[in-house]
C-alpha cells in the first residue's frame, strides 16, 4: 500500500521550459481553421497538423501546407513523431483512390506555386505506396503545370524501384529525411536504417540528375555538434544538394524527450560548415523544418546550382 501511495504522490517530470528563442508569439486561428475546413472537405491530411508543427499558424496564414498522403496512420513507431501509428492487422487502413486528384484540386484552389507532398510510411503495401505517390505527383503537375513540386518520401524499405517510380512522375525536388545521427537511430527511428536512407538519396541523384536532392534532421536529441557535422559529410557523400536542420520539440508526452534546446549560434556554425563542404543550401535554425519555407530554400539552392532543371 505504501508503494502505491509513493507512486501516486511522486511528482511528474516537468518538460524543460522553452527559451525565448523557441517561442512563436503570432497566432492566426481564423486562417488555420479556414484551411482545415477546406482540407476536410477534400478528405485530405497535412503533416503540419498530424506532426503538430510549431509553424502551422504562420504557414497556414500565408496559404502554405504540406499534403500528407496514403492516409493518416503510419506503420512505423518512430519515437519523435506524433503522427498516429497503426497496423493493418488491428485496423482498416484503406487508401483513398480519389486522394491524388483531391490533392491536385486543393493545390489549385490554394493557387500554390510550390507544392510539397509527403506521406506516412506504409510498410504493409507491396510497393510502399509508391504508385499512389507517383499518381499524386502526376495529378498535381497536370493541374498546376507552372508549379514546382517537392516530394518528401519515406525510404520504401530500401526498394529503389519504388523510389524510381516516384522520381519518374516528375517532381522537381526529391526530399528524404535522415532525421538524426546514426548513433540515435535505434532509439529514435527503430524501423529505419541510416545507411539505407543515405542509399535512397544517392540513388535519387544517380537516377535523376536534374532533380534537386534534399534531406532534413532534428537536433536536441542528444547528438554532439561534431556528430551533426559527420551526418552533413555523409549527406554530401550521397551528393545531397540541400540540408535542413531544426530543433526537435516533444510533440506529446509519449514521444522522446528533448535533451537540449540548441542555441542559435550553433545553427550558424552548421550552416557555414555545410556550405563549406559543398551544399548548395543549408537552412538551419530553431524553427526550421524539412518543408518550412521550402519555396525560398529551393530558389536559393537553384541559384547556387543553375544547371538543375
Amino acid at each position: 500500500m505504501d508503494s502505491l501511495v509513493q507512486l501516486e504522490t511522486r511528482p511528474k517530470r516537468q518538460r524543460p521550459r522553452l527559451p525565448d528563442f523557441l517561442r512563436k508569439p503570432d497566432t492566426h486561428f481564423d486562417s488555420v481553421q479556414l484551411l482545415k475546413n477546406d482540407l476536410r472537405e477534400h478528405n485530405l491530411h497535412t503533416v503540419c497538423e498530424s506532426a503538430r508543427c510549431p509553424n502551422i499558424h504562420e504557414c497556414f496564414h500565408r496559404g502554405a501546407a504540406t499534403f500528407m498522403i496514403l492516409g493518416n496512420i503510419c506503420t512505423r513507431g518512430c519515437t519523435f513523431c506524433s503522427v498516429p501509428k497503426g497496423s493493418p492487422e488491428k485496423q482498416e487502413m484503406p487508401i483513398d483512390p480519389l486522394e491524388p486528384a483531391n490533392v491536385a484540386r486543393m493545390a489549385a484552389q490554394m493557387k500554390l506555386r510550390y507544392v510539397v507532398i509527403t506521406s506516412v510510411n506504409r510498410d504493409d503495401l507491396p510497393d510502399g505506396g509508391s504508385h499512389h505517390f507517383a499518381e499524386t505527383v502526376r495529378e498535381v503537375r497536370a493541374a498546376l503545370p507552372e508549379a514546382t513540386v517537392e516530394v518528401l518520401t519515406p525510404d520504401f524499405c530500401g526498394d529503389l524501384e519504388a523510389v524510381a517510380r516516384v522520381l519518374d512522375a516528375g517532381p522537381h525536388v526529391f526530399n528524404h529525411n535522415m532525421e538524426t545521427i546514426a548513433r540515435l537511430y535505434r532509439r529514435i527511428r527503430p524501423q529505419a536504417n541510416y545507411q539505407q536512407s543515405l542509399d535512397v538519396l544517392a540513388f535519387a541523384r544517380r537516377h535523376r540528375a536534374d532533380v534537386l536532392t534534399k534531406s532534413g534532421l532534428m537536433v536536441g536529441l542528444g547528438e554532439t555538434e561534431e556528430e551533426v557535422n559527420g551526418l552533413l559529410r555523409d549527406l554530401r557523400g550521397a551528393q545531397a544538394d540541400v540540408a535542413t536542420i531544426g530543433q526537435y520539440l516533444q510533440p506529446t508526452r509519449r514521444n522522446a524527450e528533448v535533451a537540449e534546446h540548441v542555441v542559435p549560434e550553433r545553427y550558424e556554425r552548421w550552416q557555414a560548415y555545410g556550405e563549406s563542404i559543398g551544399f548548395k543550401k543549408v537552412f538551419a535554425g530553431p524553427f526550421v523544418r524539412s518543408s518550412y519555407m521550402a519555396d525560398l530554400v529551393n530558389h536559393s539552392a537553384r541559384e547556387a546550382r543553375p544547371e538543375a532543371g
